[in-house]
């Protein structure tokens, strides 16, 4: 059942990702990523609230407040730089080179947790280093101009000139 939950968080990621970059086109990337943890905050509470978990809070010892803590000021400074690389480049291109988590936290869990690495998590995540190397160096395809529909110009064009002809 966990990948089932793990590929819905991919899908669920990869939208975000995309609106993310469609709702930063006029704002300034932290704004954006400070408009949004105000909702996670509120999906977040609420859903301990709904589960009753509230009370669970005072069991939880000091080390693993101690490791949440640090995960969640790490969480904001992940989310504020991909805000900020997203606002500065293609969804397409930022994306994968972000992904590159995958990587690190397979390599953070070997060291760390000493999860055991076989041969083919091993060449996976070589594959996901050169797949998102291969992506991020590639030349952005060109982008089309705005075209007209019905002999009107595409929306946000002007039809005058900003200079009078004489």
């Amino acid at each position: 059942m966990w990948i089932v939950f793990a590929l819905l968080a991919a899908v669920v990621s990869a939208t975000v990702v995309t609106l993310s970059k469609a709702g930063i086109k006029n704002v300034p990337p932290s704004l954006a990523f400070a408009i949004q943890a105000v909702l996670i905050i509120l999906v977040s509470w609420g859903t301990v609230l709904w589960q009753g978990l509230l009370p669970e809070i005072g069991k939880i010892d000091r080390k693993s407040w101690v490791f949440l803590l640090a995960a969640g000021v790490l969480t904001a400074a992940s989310s504020l730089l991909s805000f900020r690389a997203l606002s500065l480049g293609d969804a397409s291109r930022v994306s994968p080179l972000t992904n590159t988590a995958l990587i690190f936290s397979v390599l953070l869990a070997a060291f760390f947790l000493k999860e055991k690495l076989t041969w083919q998590v091993l060449l996976g995540a070589g594959l996901m280093v050169a797949g998102a190397i291969l992506i991020a160096t590639t030349k952005p395809a060109s982008k089309k101009e705005s075209s007209s529909k019905n002999g009107r110009p595409a929306s946000g064009t002007t039809i005058y000139e900003s200079k009078p002809t004489a």
